[in-house]
């Protein structure tokens, strides 16, 4: 059975990179590019005539950007699939990028597996990230936890770690500066140390045991 060929328009300020995804859609027979562009101002010009059924566009272009144009894009088409690009892997850009329903994040430069690979994963209704955007987006659901130490004290060696002061685990914690500090005290007689960094050298030097055994 003949798979139907899944339509890409590709939208990157950079012309330089035209050619090269020219020359890469010549040699898929599932995959037909319908065009280059260069603005999503551009793009939308002919998607009427020749709609894609993904649409990989640069995170930073002239006028409306990656992140506004997802809406942009889709106004048409609410099925259609979009990929954004970018130079990096700001988490917070990620965010924004998958709030605004982006179906994958890929960062530059891409190789030739790696960007098919992401087309595969999102025409069968899947996500597409690179390593490091994973690895990035993974370690924000596996926070460190010792089993030894209370929910509380764990919340507050993770800020800890990230170079928080005693007043913004508080405040972010919602909790008074003299509750973090009787936290931390705990966690210091716990450790059997004195001080913030005994105590984040003794939990890097448990965490590498950890790891090792």
């Amino acid at each position: 059975m003949v798979q139907p060929k899944t339509y890409v328009a590709i939208i990157d300020g950079d012309k330089k990179l035209h050619q090269t995804y020219n020359c890469y859609f010549d040699n898929k027979k599932q995959l037909q590019l319908t065009g280059i562009y260069s603005t999503i101002e551009e793009a939308l010009l002919t998607f009427d005539k020749r709609p894609p059924d993904i649409v990989v566009s640069e995170l930073q272009l002239k006028g409306i950007n990656g992140i506004t144009g997802i809406t942009q894009l889709r106004k048409n088409n609410s099925s259609l699939k979009v990929i954004i690009l970018s130079n990096k892997s700001d988490f917070n850009i990620i965010k924004r990028v998958f709030r605004e329903g982006a179906n994958g994040f890929l960062t530059k430069p891409l190789t030739k597996n790696r960007f098919y690979n992401a087309l595969e994963s999102v025409k069968n209704d899947g996500t597409a990230l690179t390593y490091d955007v994973a690895k990035k987006v993974v370690s924000i659901f596996q926070k460190r936890k010792y089993e030894w130490l209370s929910d509380r004290e764990n919340q507050i060696v993770e800020h800890l770690s990230e170079g928080a002061t005693y007043k913004s685990i508080a405040q972010k914690l919602f909790v008074s500066p003299s509750t973090v500090s009787f936290h931390i005290q705990n966690i210091y007689l716990k450790l059997n140390v004195n001080s913030k960094s005994e105590a984040l050298e003794k939990l890097k030097q448990l965490e590498e045991f950890g790891k090792a055994s």
